[in-house]
């Protein structure tokens, strides 16, 4: 499912996909367009969102929930993860803040109503060496490994 770069919006689509579908885990996947790397975010954040969205607008009180906690840990151990895995040609890195911009907050918000069963990767652009067909094999071998955790 695609989110748009809209705080509200995503947050609807983010509640909806924790209370209809119900899933184990729920993995999202964001672009980090100056990198070149795969980076695995360990946790989001509630505050400190004052950029503006695709719409010109900014989430109340510049936070996620507004009696939310400062920030949600995801249950899957991403420091882990990152020591014990490696994809050929790209290289993983570990973080522990997603950025304060949609990714970050709809981060959050899935570890907030999903109680800490969501992951965060942020990717780089497509390019010549980064095709869709590469980055789609290393999402999944870093998705196996997640579900390994669960």
């Amino acid at each position: 499912m695609q989110l748009p770069v809209v705080y509200q919006k995503a947050k609807e689509q983010v509640i909806k996909i924790w209370t209809t579908l119900q899933p184990l885990l729920t993995v999202h996947v964001g672009l980090a367009s100056s990198t070149t790397l795969i980076i695995l975010e360990q946790c989001g954040k509630n505050k400190g969102y004052q950029d503006r969205d695709a719409c010109g607008f900014h989430p109340e009180g510049a936070c996620c929930v507004l009696d939310g906690p400062e920030k949600i840990e995801s249950a899957i151990n991403m420091k882990t993860l990152w020591k014990n895995i490696s994809v050929e040609g790209i290289d993983i890195i570990f973080s522990r803040d997603a950025g304060r911009y949609i990714c970050d907050y709809t981060y959050y918000t899935s570890l907030y109503y999903g109680n800490g069963r969501a992951a965060f990767i942020h990717v780089p652009a497509l390019s010549k060496s980064v095709t869709a067909d590469f980055l789609g094999k290393a999402l999944q071998t870093i998705i196996l490994a997640m579900l390994e955790q669960c």
